[in-house]
This record gives C-alpha cells, structure tokens and sequence, in this order.
C-alpha cells in the first residue's frame, strides 16, 4: 500500500510522491493504559467527594447521576447518600425520587440489592424527608 506525499510551496503543490508506510513486525499485544488501578474504596470516595462540594449545582448533579449510572454497577449506599444530600442542599425533591429510581433499575433481575440499598439509606431518607418511590405509588405506575 502506498501514501502521497504532497510537498506544498508558496505557489502550491510542487510534487507528489509516492511512499511505502514504515511498519516494522505486527504487535504481539495491545498498548493499554498503565495508569493506576482505581480500588472500589477510592471510587466510592471520589463520588462521595464529587458530590459532598457545597458549590454543586443541579446541572452538575444531573451530570454526575448520568455518568454513575453508565457504569455497570449499582452505587453504592454512601454514594447515594452524598448524592441524596446533594438533592437536598438544592431543594430538588424530584431529582432525589429520580435517584431512588435508577438504583432500582440498575439493580435490576437482583432483587436483593435495591432492598438493601434503601435499608442502609432508610435514616437518610427520614432525616431528609424524601420518600421512597414505593411510598408514592411510582412502582405501580
């Protein structure tokens, strides 16, 4: 396979030509990051901290319950607590239901872990005062 090669001057391209590209022997592996591995402790540290900052505003809630939720894993409680707080330093009791909700649909087939998710945050919530999906009738809709 060959590349052109243009060689451009003040008038335009003054010639073309044509090279072969420098490969040397195909890689055995691929080059992946070798950053430091995250432990599921500074993860949940990180998001903790993320979302404890007392400058956080809604948009950045939002922002950071989305990109949570990408991962394939269900936060854990204390996440969802900073978050919960969050929603209430912002007096945005729509967006802490909406929290509750995605826990549960990431829990998913798992029917244990939402129940024990909501069993951790359950002096959260009654400090708070936020109700759980359930206490509105969202899981019957």
């Amino acid at each position: 396979m060959f590349r052109a090669v243009f060689r451009l001057s003040s008038i335009g391209a003054r010639s073309v030509a044509l090279s072969r590209p420098c490969y040397s022997a195909p890689l055995a592996s691929r080059c992946y990051s070798h950053g430091k591995v995250e432990t599921d402790e500074e993860f949940d540290a990180r998001w903790v901290t993320y979302f404890s900052r007392p400058d956080i505003d809604a948009w950045e809630l939002r922002k950071g319950m989305n990109t949570l939720m990408e991962y394939d894993l269900v936060p854990e409680p204390k996440v969802v607590d900073s978050a919960l707080r969050a929603c209430r330093r912002l007096n945005d009791l729509a967006s802490a239901i909406r929290i509750l909700e995605a826990v549960k649909e990431k829990a998913g087939p798992y029917k244990e872990i939402y129940p024990y998710v909501i069993q951790e945050l359950t002096p959260t919530l009654s400090e708070l005062g936020i109700p759980t999906p359930e206490e509105l009738g969202l899981d019957k809709l």
